[in-house]
This record gives structure tokens, sequence and C-alpha cells, in this order.
């Protein structure tokens, strides 16, 4: 066999294998449910459950699903975030690389910084204002509200990841 024909054959048992195991791993984890607005997909991963559990008897049950507070508010940026999180998810729980108490990132309690703000703009419009006076600058809702949609002892157990900049807006 020539060095090109191996070459070539080596790059498409490596791609086959890699489309086969992805293939399999979306298939086995039930990848697809992600694909969907229902919170439960959440808990195909176990240490998600407790959250959710949380979530079903929170007061934003009746009000938001998790795509709501937790992906962007526009098609592109919510499976872009979908995408970007059910590869890390995937990557960290199959490998077991994950520490026991889950922490948000930086980017993503920003997106559902955002979304607190989205959905109760009249007060927090109130809130920033405030910020002008020097009251409540840097002021993130998750200071004081870190629990909502979830429980006080997911909460308690969070450590805080995120400081807003005093030029750093939510829009």
């Amino acid at each position: 066999m020539r060095p090109r024909s191996v070459l070539t054959l080596s790059a498409a048992l490596l791609l086959g294998l890699t489309v086969g195991l992805c293939t399999y791993t979306f298939i086995y984890a039930k990848g697809y449910a992600y694909l969907t607005n229902d919170p439960q997909a959440c808990t195909n991963c176990h240490v998600m459950q407790a959250q959710y559990d949380a979530w079903l008897k929170s007061s934003h049950h009746s009000a938001a699903t998790c795509n709501d507070c937790h992906t962007p508010h526009n098609l592109i940026g919510k499976y872009a975030v979908k995408a970007n999180n059910g590869f890390w998810h995937s990557f960290y729980f199959t490998t077991g690389w994950y520490p026991d108490n889950i922490e948000i990132t930086k980017f993503d309690h920003w997106i559902t910084e955002n979304a607190c703000r989205r959905c109760h703009e009249s007060i927090t419009v109130e809130i920033d204002a405030n910020s002008t006076r020097g009251k409540s600058q840097n002021l993130l809702c998750t200071r004081c509200h870190n629990s909502v949609g979830h429980s006080e002892a997911a909460a308690a157990q969070l450590i805080p990841c995120c400081t807003r900049r005093p030029d750093e807006r939510f829009d």
C-alpha cells in the first residue's frame, strides 16, 4: 500500500470512529432531549436531580423553564449555548472530572443575570438607577437571589463566581 493510501485510510478510520462514538454517546446519553424545552432533560445527568426537584417546588416553576433562565432569548444564542454546554457537560460527566458542588461558569452566570433582568426589567431598572448615586453599583440579582429556581441548600453550596465591573452593562 502506498503511503498516501495509508494516510487516507487512517483518516477515514479515525473520522468513522469519532462519528460513531459521538453518535453512540448522543443516543445513550439522550442528547436529543437537550434540543427540547423540557426541564426534565436536565435530569439526564444525576447531578442535576436536586436542582430539578427544587425547581418543581419553586415560585419559578409556573413561570420559567431551565432554558428561560440558562440560555439566551434568541434562537441562535440558545442553541449555541446548549451545544457548548452539552459538549462540556458530556465531557465532564463522562470523565467524572467535575466537583461535588457544581458551579455555574462566569459566561452562564452572565446569561442567567441577563434573564433575571429581562423578566424583571421594571424592578432592575429602578435598582440600576441607584448606581448613579453609588448605592447599588456592581449589584447582581444573584447576590441576594442565588437560590431562585433552586433550593436554599443548593445555593448555600455555591461559590460566588462573578463580580460586575462598574462599566459592565447587562443588555
